[in-house]
């Protein structure tokens, strides 16, 4: 009986964390084929960062297939199964800081880009290499130890590459709301996008960070099991979806914002003093103003004029020779351009 509680406790959790791992492989594989189709103009840095996550994440998921094969097919019934962790087990922590701490290092970079601050992105980074060396250590630590019931003696090192990691996530999360709050300029288009950046940072951050937390809960609560891994062996996987759907996200709320500024989907195009531009402005003898819904975003309002003229068709403005006259008036606009906006608040150019 205890034997199979050992089992139940120490492999079932591992199994399904794996489950998991490989169900958010497949979402990952979409992620990035439709990053990569999208994207191309994206900074050469950041296609390469994509491309080298991709990499990591397919070699963690064929090492986590290959962890799990050894006690449950070559070592079956085995008392060597039951009682070591798997050999490739020690890969574990290493490649998820590999993968886990660049994606704070952007979010670090992306926050200076939006706060042009460099003390929280310091502190951000800070803790990402410290959660590294933690992550680092734990998988040495694994090697040596070889036995299921010396799991205990991890706490510290494992304290060490979680909690860091933990505080940076809720340090992105937090900073980028507070920022991206600023931000709002009082247009509606503008305002809708930030809001959604808001409600994507706080739904993607917040993720990884409770998974974080869960993994250390149950890692200190019941150190004699593995039930903690049903956290761990998915954290990589959840960080880099994380940050695809971040990335991936941006053609998305481009869309949405430019349908709500033209009035497509139930969104209203705003028209100075309520004035429709597709029809001429009435009394004012034929006048067109032609204010139209914002195109692009950005953070700053730009004051532009545009002068927009139109023939007179009025017969007061109608001489004997057959002449019209043409009137011309210089409209002051205030737009709110949508590309800049979402390239400011995500430190991305397009």
């Amino acid at each position: 009986m205890a034997a199979a509680l050992n089992v139940t406790l120490s492999f079932g959790p591992m199994l399904i964390g794996v489950y998991l791992n490989m169900i958010l492989y497949g979402i990952l594989l979409n992620q990035m084929y439709f990053y990569f189709q999208t994207y191309k103009t994206d900074a050469l840095w950041i296609r390469l960062l994509a491309a080298y996550l991709f990499v990591m994440e397919t070699a963690n998921t064929i090492l986590d297939m290959a962890m799990m094969y050894q006690p449950l097919i070559t070592e079956y019934g085995t008392e060597k199964a039951v009682a070591n962790f798997p050999i490739l087990f020690m890969t574990e922590p290493i490649v998820i800081v590999l993968i886990s701490a660049p994606i704070q290092c952007f979010f670090a970079w992306r926050i200076n880009k939006i706060t042009k601050s460099y003390y929280v992105p310091i502190i951000i980074i800070v803790l990402a290499l410290a959660s590294t060396v933690g992550g680092v250590i734990t998988g040495v630590k694994i090697a040596i130890l070889k036995l299921f019931s010396r799991k205990p003696e991890l706490h510290w090192s494992a304290l060490l590459w979680f909690i860091p990691s933990c505080v940076a996530d809720l340090l992105i999360t937090f900073t980028l709301v507070l920022s991206l709050s600023k931000r709002k300029t009082g247009f509606g288009a503008t305002d809708s996008a930030i809001d959604k950046l808001i409600r994507m940072t706080v739904q993607t951050g917040m993720i990884t960070a409770i998974c974080a937390i869960g993994d250390v809960a149950f890692f200190m609560a019941l150190p004699h099991t593995a039930l903690n891994f049903l956290w761990d062996l998915s954290l990589s996987k959840l960080y880099t979806n994380c940050l695809m759907s971040n990335l991936n996200a941006r053609s998305r709320i481009l869309n949405s914002s430019r349908d709500a500024s033209s009035g497509i989907g139930g969104g209203g195009a705003y028209y100075r003093n309520g004035m429709d531009p597709m029809s001429p402005t009435r009394g004012e003898s034929g006048i067109r103003h032609v204010i139209s819904a914002p195109e692009v975003y950005e953070l700053e309002s730009a004051k532009t004029f545009e002068a927009v003229s139109a023939q007179s068709h009025g017969s007061m403005f109608h001489g004997t020779d057959g002449f019209g006259i043409t009137v011309t008036k210089v409209v002051e606009r205030m737009e709110d351009p949508i590309h800049e906006t979402l390239n400011s608040t995500t430190g991305i150019a397009q």
